[in-house]
């Protein structure tokens, strides 16, 4: 889901190396996105948002809004509360769920070659190498892409749906969440005393991810703390090491390799150094 981070919405000039590295069964793992080694820069225009950046910033946050809208008018006119609260606090559960997958998958497969994700991938390597480049792009650049996604997703819905609040309640915290989850993100590798008072008060009582909670998953091989909504699911996720468990089934069964096994603090390749060559 969500998620354009690190959402640097315009082409970054990048170096790429491709580079081999063993693992357990000293077969070569190909990584295939290396992030520039150059700085980026606060004037870069490349960061800053057009008018069409702006545009579809602002259709997203109407279809959102009226998702919202339109549940809480439901909600009045059929006298019903507690659906619609609970399938917005589904949908708000979701989006943090969602959101990790998204950036599990973005994170370990592909490359910049990859059809419609190419960038996305491209992008996370970036982040991980300038993380702080979040915090300096503006607010329409970092959220365009994926405000054109929720038009697209929500309008339908919206037509179709209008008048169930409960699904409207859903859909509405859920897009809203997606789609800010961008922003929320942002704040994350931002510093505290800079943001704004409600967003550090967010952060720190867990609607928001926090830069401490955030900053778990910026330590090679960027291999946990995948979600970046509010984090509750982390805990979960990587404790019963979900992720690790789907890599290993692609591995085994489609030899997929995820992007982490060929970091240097990966598991993964310390098993691949301390075994034998056969």
């Amino acid at each position: 889901m969500s998620i354009q981070s690190p959402h640097l919405t315009t082409s970054v000039r990048r170096h790429r190396d491709d580079h081999n590295i063993h693992c357990a069964t000293t077969t070569p793992i190909k990584t295939n996105v290396t992030p520039s080694a150059t700085s980026p820069k606060t004037d870069d225009p490349s960061l800053k948002s057009t008018w069409s950046h702006r545009v579809w910033v602002a259709t997203g946050c109407t279809t959102i809004l009226a998702s919202l809208a339109s549940a809480v008018v439901g909600s009045v006119n059929e006298h019903i509360w507690i659906k619609p609260i609970l399938s917005g606090f589904i949908g708000y559960l979701f989006a943090d769920l969602g959101s990790g997958v998204y950036h599990w998958a973005i994170d370990n497969y592909g490359d910049a070659s990859t059809p419609v994700f190419g960038f996305q991938i491209d992008a996370f390597q970036y982040h991980h190498k300038w993380p702080w480049a979040i915090t300096i792009s503006e607010f329409a650049n970092r959220l365009h892409v994926i405000g054109r996604i929720i038009t697209f997703t929500v309008t339908p819905l919206y037509l179709i749906f209008h008048d169930q609040p409960v699904v409207m309640g859903f859909v509405g915290v859920a897009s809203g969440c997606i789609m800010f989850g961008v922003q929320i993100h942002a704040w994350a590798h931002g510093t505290k005393r800079k943001l704004p008072w409600i967003v550090v008060a967010l952060q720190d009582v867990g609607v928001f991810i926090s830069p401490s909670h955030h900053a778990a998953h910026h330590q090679p091989p960027y291999s946990n703390s995948y979600c970046i909504v509010s984090g509750v699911w982390n805990r979960f996720l990587d404790e019963y090491k979900v992720f690790e468990a789907l890599e290993m089934v692609l591995f085994l069964k489609l030899g997929l390799r995820p992007r982490s096994w060929s970091e240097p603090n990966s598991d993964r390749r310390k098993e691949a150094e301390e075994s034998p060559v056969m």
